[in-house]
């Protein structure tokens, strides 16, 4: 942690929201004036699109069914754990990008599923922004989750987020129900032993619950709309949190526990805003008064 570069990371599983998150928390930097270096936890990944299937296809051959993007056989953690290192002492680090589609590929001059080449991240930043599947991994090797001074999962339970994933995959990406199933069972083991873990690392997590039958979510047309679902709001420590004033500014809202929060699900962006906005403030102080120390 560095109050002179600090990092906030965004943690959750493919299909798990993180990007709503994230466009919450760029309406923050935009409106604050806030210059953050984005780093996009897919571009940590050790393989391109092309790669990678040759090396799940191998993988079945070998008659290794659990080949999956989630464990560290296919990531760059101890790099990502670098990246956090470095930015945090000096502000600095190195990134790329992962190009999803022709959209994001055409003004590079590349294929969609390949990287970017590596560059230095662009100097005078005020903080670093992390989103991804992997922002608070602790394996023996490394430990990423000490590094980011505000770490927020993102865990629909699991239904819902098997739901998001198919939606996703089948509508925008194209794939048959078939294929994302199967890639749910194959992430099956790496999501047990390293996505779920890392939301004892968070300092809040936020868990959409829907209140409507998601009891067989591989039959499901639709995800469930924001209003048809709760958002449970978790603070490791809940000391500082006026939880007062949270509970009358989002209307029927009300607390389960003495450190969590649930809100309507259409408020759930709502409820980011008024959390995170003063922890950004404070975060942004502490940076001028140590700037202005040295």
């Amino acid at each position: 942690m560095s109050e002179r570069h600090p990092i906030i990371a965004i943690t959750g599983s493919s299909g798990a929201g993180t990007s709503s998150v994230t466009r919450t928390f760029e309406n923050i930097f935009r409106r604050e004036q806030i210059r953050a270096a984005i780093i996009e936890g897919d571009s940590f990944h050790r393989h391109d699109r092309t790669a990678m299937r040759a090396r799940q296809a191998e993988a079945e051959r070998d008659g290794n069914r659990h080949f999956s993007h989630f464990g560290p056989e296919n990531n760059l953690f101890p790099e990502l754990e670098q990246l956090f290192r470095s930015y945090g002492e000096t502000g600095t680090g190195m990134r790329r990008r992962y190009l999803h589609d022709p959209v994001e590929a055409a003004p590079h001059g590349q294929e969609p599923g390949t990287f970017t080449p590596w560059e230095s991240l662009p100097e005078g930043t005020d903080l670093l922004f992390y989103e991804g599947l992997h922002g608070a991994v602790v394996t023996p090797e490394v430990n990423i989750a000490r590094h980011p001074d505000l770490l927020i999962g993102v865990v629909p339970v699991i239904n819902l987020e098997w739901i998001q994933k198919l939606w996703r995959d089948k509508n925008v990406r194209g794939y048959s129900a078939e294929a994302v199933t199967d890639t749910i069972l194959r992430r099956m083991p790496d999501y047990v032993n390293y996505i779920c873990p890392q939301f004892a690392h968070t300092h809040v997590n936020f868990q959409r619950v829907p209140v409507v039958d998601t009891s067989n979510p591989f039959i499901a047309r639709d995800i469930p709309t924001p209003d048809e679902s709760l958002c449970v709001i978790r603070f490791a420590n809940p000391k500082g949190i006026d939880f007062p004033y949270l509970l009358n500014m989002i209307s029927d809202s009300f607390m389960s526990r003495a450190n969590t929060v649930v809100v309507p699900g259409g408020k759930m962006e709502l409820a980011m805003q008024l959390i995170f906005t003063p922890f950004i403030w404070r975060m942004m102080e502490r940076r001028r008064r140590a700037l202005n120390a040295l």
